[in-house]
């Protein structure tokens, strides 16, 4: 070999350049259109200012938290029990640009305006794309809010550090600090999601001050500084504040036993605890604890939505983007017919999934204000918490798949993507826990269904098949409920389908809402994504896509 040539065998060539950095919000047509039609049009540019971190900065981030994962440190050096979690400065980085950007905060300070919700949704939205285990005590702070209200010498106390600009990681007292964010501990051992066998027992010490004992099997995000939990109280399952520290500044009697081994989600810390006679405030009236607690989980299973659809978002701009570089047999990828119809199907139901999310977000927005939006938001949740977090692995795979043996890389970022992707599912309810909601809700509030048809009815005279979905629902709705549970998928797929479809012809592009009811209602594409009809709108889809 000659001098000066070193080991060089070849030219690296036909690879995409690096995407990152750049605008996630200025190149997302669909995300922007969203946002406008749902009455956030006022909040864009605090928006916006968040797209170009999370497709830089916020990106490399992610990379650095999820590949340094957190640890538990149960003692300290001398033997003394400290139940700590550390993590990588790149975990603290990441909260700290989302609480400031307003991920946590933004609906609340702005609530009086209308909107408020749906420009928060769209900045979570945004973050999740870099990193979706900080989402997980983001989305806990903000969710927190309605019960916490519950308890007004609490929320006096707490809100306005929740909802301070502040990220502050201190492993110190609640209200020495300029920012709190606050966890959850719902479910045990021995009843997951049938959290009414909660065994963790709660005695009164007074003024309103409890005294716990038991157990969580998961309890999220332990490093918070407070966690709403459960727990049985004399007059039944109630609800609680639980501060790391105990009123007096001591370390409260939280036990960390370990952290949870997760297939994804790798850069949050998920737990298991003990409660060593833990000091906890109750937060509404003894006995009514699900119904305390329900008030954040709709707004966590909202994010769930508004996580998934994210996560489906980033996984089709990384495949767009291999695509209009990477050349085969000739041709760019995006050019080949198969390829173009697959990318334009991932991009149909990415647009679908982003529309509901934010049509959700206003729904939820305007419900303290409107009776009708809230009814319609009960139903709607559920529907899209369902049908999206459902759709997202197989989405995301199909994405790694447009990358070929370079998606399934860890450098391509589509691995962690895929591992995240199941657990929205999963998370504040699995897909029959939603499935028997809608049940629930069309049985005993009819007003849910009246607000879901009102819906449909804004649009008809769009589309025939809309149309004729539209009235097979309500047939269906009026059939023998005899088997009603065993059939809840079927008919909440049909459901969400049918919303999504109005939702995209009510806000959206018309070819793209066309080509939805012809794909999704008529069934006239396969169950593979790439099965569209080929004369389908698939270039304005593409063009849509990733701007």
């Amino acid at each position: 070999m000659g001098v000066g040539r070193g080991f060089e065998t070849h030219e690296v060539g036909n690879q995409p350049p690096p995407l990152s950095p750049y605008d996630a919000y200025a190149t997302d047509l669909p995300l922007r259109e969203a946002l406008r039609a749902n009455g956030g049009a006022w909040a864009e540019d605090r928006v916006a200012k968040l797209g170009p971190l999370v497709g830089g900065e916020m990106m490399e981030l992610g990379r650095l938290a999820n590949e340094n994962p957190p640890k538990l440190q149960t003692f300290d050096r001398y033997g003394h029990r400290i139940d700590q979690v550390e993590f990588h400065p790149a975990y603290h980085r990441l909260m700290q640009n989302a609480v400031a950007h307003g991920v946590v905060n933004f609906g609340w300070k702005h609530a009086n305006t209308p909107g408020a919700h749906v420009a928060r949704a769209a900045l979570m939205y945004l973050h999740n794309q870099a990193d979706q285990g900080t989402s997980c005590p983001l989305t806990m702070s903000y969710a927190c809010i309605p019960s916490l209200q519950q308890a007004p010498t609490l929320a006096s106390s707490w809100l306005p550090r929740v909802l301070s600009d502040a990220y502050d990681a201190a492993h110190a007292p609640a209200w020495e600090k300029t920012g709190n964010t606050i966890g959850m501990g719902m479910t045990e051992k021995q009843g997951g999601s049938d959290v009414r066998s909660n065994a963790t027992r709660a005695t009164a010490l007074g003024d309103g001050l409890y005294e716990l004992v038991g157990h969580k099997w998961f309890f999220s995000a332990p490093m918070c500084d407070a966690f709403l939990v459960l727990a049985q109280a004399e007059a039944g399952l109630s609800c609680f504040l639980l501060p790391r520290f105990a009123p007096d500044g001591t370390r409260n009697g939280i036990r960390l036993q370990r952290l949870k081994d997760k297939l994804g989600d790798r850069s949050n810390a998920s737990s298991e605890v003990e409660f060593d006679h833990a000091l906890a405030w109750r937060v509404g009236d003894e006995g009514r604890g699900i119904a305390t607690i329900l008030q954040m989980v709709a707004l966590t299973r909202q994010d769930c939505l508004i996580g998934s659809a994210s996560l489906m978002r980033q996984a089709l701009v990384q495949a767009l983007h291999h695509a209009r570089h990477r050349l085969a047999f000739g041709r760019r990828l995006v050019e080949q017919p198969l390829m173009r119809n697959v990318l334009a199907d991932l991009a149909l139901e990415s647009e679908a999934a982003t529309a509901l999310a934010l049509r959700v977000a206003r729904a939820i927005d305007a419900g303290p204000r409107d009776a009708r939006a809230a009814a319609f938001a009960r139903l709607a949740t559920a529907l899209g918490k369902y049908w999206v977090c459902k759709r997202a692995p197989g989405f995301v795979n199909e994405a790694q798949e447009c990358l070929g043996g370079a998606g399934y890389v860890e450098e391509s970022g589509l691995p962690r993507l895929y591992r995240q992707a199941p657990l929205n599912s999963i998370w504040e309810g699995s897909g029959n826990i939603q499935c028997l909601d809608v049940l629930r809700v069309l049985q005993r509030e009819p007003e849910c269904a009246r607000e879901y048809f009102a819906e449909l009815e804004a649009v008809r005279g769009a589309d025939d098949r809309l149309d004729a979905e539209a009235i097979r629902l309500r047939a269906c709705l009026q059939a023998d409920p005899a088997n009603a549970e065993a059939q809840a998928r079927a008919l909440t797929e049909r459901l969400v389908l049918a919303l999504q479809a109005a939702t995209l012809w009510r806000h959206g592009e018309a070819h793209v809402a066309a080509a939805f009811c012809r794909a999704r209602l008529a069934r006239e594409s396969g169950l593979a994504y790439g099965t569209l009809p080929v004369d389908s709108p698939i270039p304005i889809l593409l063009e849509r896509a990733l701007q």
